[in-house]
This record gives C-alpha cells, structure tokens and sequence, in this order.
C-alpha cells in the first residue's frame, strides 16, 4: 500500500452514540502522526458530491460526550449502483485522499469493501451501530448506550403497568438481531422475550402470558425486537387482541423506537470507541486495509470486511434460558 499523507473519516448508515468518540480518536491519533485528515459529511452520499471538511484537533474538541454525529449521516441510493462507487473514488481522488476510515454498521462496511474491490481504496471499518451485530468484535460502539436507554424506558413503563395491572408489550429495536430485546429482558425484568433468532409460536405465546397473569395476578412485561417475525409489538398485539381470552386483559404496546439512537453515550461506549479510532488509524498506518477493526476478548483485532457480514454473529443462548429461568 502507497504511503499515506491524508485520511479521510466519514459516519454512515444509522447514527449511534459513540461515533463522536471513534471520531474525535480517528484524527487525533491521524494528527499525531503527521498525518491530514479530511472529515466526509453525509457518508457516502456526501463522498460522492464532494462534501469534504479539513479537520484538525480543535474540530473534534468537546464532542466526546455528544450523541448522533457531527459529520452526519445520509442514505446513497447512488453509491448502491457502480456509476456512484466510481464518482465516490474520484472524488477522492481529487481531494488527494490516501485511505479511509469508516464508522458504520453492516452496510458502511460492504461499502467500504466495494470501494476496496472495485477502486482499491485502502480502508478500515469501525463498528458502529445500536444493534451490535456485526461479526468481528464483542461489543459496537452505541449497543451499550441504547441498551441502558431501553432499560430506563422499560423501567418507565414496568411502574405505569404496576399500578394498573397491564400486560405491556415494549418493542426495542434490533431488525436482524435480538441483543438488545434479550439483555433487556434480563435487565429488565422482563417475564418474556421475543427476538428474531428464535421462533415465535403465537399459541405458546398466549399460553405463557395467561399462565403469568393468573399466577402473578399483576402486571406482565413482554419484549419484543422489531424484527420479530409476527411483527414486532403491534402484529403481537393484534393477534392477542383478536383471541377472546384476553377480553379482561388490560393490554398496551409500546414502541420505544428512536430514542433507543439519541442521547449522550455511556463511559463504556466512549471507551470503546476511543479504542476502536485509535486501532483504525493505527491499522492504517500499519499497512492494513479493508479489515474492520474490533474488540474481542477485551483485546484489539483485525477482522477482514467480507467476514463482517458473511458470518452471522450469534446471541448467547444460554441468556435466553436465563429470561425463561428468571421470568
């Protein structure tokens, strides 16, 4: 790989609390190093227009604590076809960029290996994204804020449903994967847990919260995941609605949705994503490229991009006996 004089660093896809953190370690370890760096707006939708700021370390000051992304992010139809993959490269082309980092779930990553693949632009990926489901580290950077955002909310909704003796189905994201329905439940207190990885058989479902509520004679807690294959929390509460046996249940759902995304990130995910910034540059430098750079077993690794997405990374099934144990 050809010398590097100046790095680009861009956010894509989902914002995540964290990614001002990776950021803000990105181009202070870059500057550290002598090198330049440029800060892409907008993802890859802004790579493509030319949307380019000069960053230096009074840019990323202050930022640490902040929620979202300051170099923001943006959807690309354009960049999913070859003609805006092309356009991206020579752009950076033009701003005399020698590599990349990206900070992203699953689809900044597969499209930082198509530039990889298809210009041979040199990259390295950190993961960020809420859901925590990309192969090639334990944590992302944002999971463990929105998973402590969520168990706030349920604990929110767990007093309302008390004082009325209410079955509650709580919906938390997680399209693909059920990480944070499943350490929810276990936080919270849950008495059942849906998620995509399992499923769900509606007769056992109303099976298990009749029992519930007959023996409890309280309120009762579902999670759901968003991408539950019945879906997520209003499918379920349809077909509980249309079963005459829950005629005398009070029953509500409640989709906790976007603010699962916002809010300042946790010391855990501030340390996490500083680790990961300061890997990436030092990946880069180090003559690496398209890898993503994550945590496994409390140590720094090297996972290459076609991994991250093409193994399945798989929840800890002996959690989900435990919400079965405890419940």
């Amino acid at each position: 790989m050809k010398d590097i004089q100046r790095i680009g660093v861009y956010t894509s896809g989902g914002d995540a609390p964290g990614m001002n953190a990776c950021l803000r370690a990105v181009v202070r370890t870059a500057l550290a190093s002598d090198l330049e760096v440029m800060g892409i707006r907008r993802g890859y939708e802004g790579m493509i227009e030319g949307d380019y700021v000069e960053m230096d370390r009074r840019s990323v000051s202050n930022i640490v604590q902040s929620g979202g992304t300051v170099l923001k992010s943006a959807r690309s139809p354009a960049f999913r076809e070859p003609e805006g993959r092309a356009r991206a490269a020579e752009m950076l082309k033009e701003y005399r960029i020698d590599a990349l980092v990206a900070i992203g779930g699953d689809g900044t990553m597969r499209g930082a290996h198509a530039l990889h693949d298809e210009h041979d632009v040199p990259v390295v990926g950190c993961p960020g994204t809420i859901d925590n489901d990309l192969y090639g580290t334990d944590t992302t950077i944002g999971y463990d804020t929105a998973l402590n955002t969520a168990i706030e909310n349920i604990d929110r909704v767990r007093d309302t449903a008390d004082a009325h003796n209410r079955l509650f189905l709580i919906e938390v994201m997680g399209r693909d994967a059920g990480f944070i329905a499943l350490n929810c439940g276990i936080g919270g207190g849950a008495e059942m847990v849906l998620i995509p990885e399992t499923i769900t058989e509606m007769e056992v479902v109303k099976e298990r919260i009749l029992s519930l509520m007959s023996a409890q004679r309280r309120s009762t807690i579902v999670i759901v995941a968003e991408g539950d294959e019945l879906g997520g929390a209003r499918g379920i509460e349809q077909a509980l609605l249309d079963d005459e046996d829950f005629d005398d249940i009070d029953l509500r759902s409640t989709i906790l949705g976007h603010i699962q995304r916002g809010g300042s990130p946790t010391a855990s995910d501030r340390v996490l994503a500083s680790r990961l910034g300061v890997g990436a540059a030092e990946a880069l430098l180090d003559g690496h490229s398209e890898v993503m750079v994550g945590i496994v077993n409390h140590e720094v690794k090297l996972t290459p991009l076609r991994n991250v997405w093409g193994r399945k990374k798989s929840i800890d099934y002996d959690l989900l006996k435990l919400t079965q144990i405890l419940s």
